[in-house]
């Protein structure tokens, strides 16, 4: 315990992460659509964040993982083949043109845990996308991109450590998604 007697926390959130052939895909289209125009994400970090926890204790990971396990929730499937743009943060990413029913009926099984562990979940609509470059002057000129399919069969917990170098990410947990 730290001399200030504050409890130690983590910054955790639930994501989809992909793996195999789609990180490849998505990493591969990012190589060629961004070059050095602005600082890429490393394939190893490329994932779409269904709910944002922010530092929590012990105990409120604890009741994260416990009501994860009890959810219920479809496989499906995403089609990323979109690009957009944001340019406050700087961001360029990539997401699905179509959400899914089952992504939203997860998303929203995930910001009632986030209630039911006394969290406030994001007010925003989620919009789901994978980051592919940040400090970034600018979009890129197309809008669409080749599809790529990413079959979704579970989600995970990751913990995001940041330090002088950036964020790292570790995958905690991960849940199968097996519907009702």
């Amino acid at each position: 315990m730290s001399s200030s007697g504050a409890e130690p926390t983590q910054r955790l959130f639930f994501a989809l992460w992909p793996t195999g052939a789609v990180r490849d895909a998505v990493d591969r289209f990012a190589r060629q659509a961004i070059r050095k125009r602005a600082k890429r994400i490393p394939s190893e970090k490329l994932h779409i964040t269904l709910a944002f926890a922010g530092s929590v204790t012990a105990d409120v990971r604890d009741c994260l993982e416990t009501g994860a396990e009890r959810i219920a929730a479809e496989p499906f499937d995403l089609r990323i083949d979109t690009l957009g743009y944001w340019p406050r943060p700087r961001i360029i990413w990539a997401g699905p043109g179509q959400r899914p029913r089952a992504a939203w009926a997860l998303v929203k099984s995930l910001r009632e845990l986030f209630l039911a562990c006394e969290l406030q979940p994001e007010a925003r609509a989620w919009q789901p996308h994978i980051t592919l470059a940040r400090k970034a002057g600018r979009g890129l000129e197309a809008t669409q991109m080749e599809p790529i399919d990413w079959s979704i069969s579970d989600f995970c917990l990751v913990e995001s450590v940041t330090d002088d170098t950036g964020a790292s990410y570790r995958i905690l947990r991960r849940w199968p998604l097996v519907g009702q």
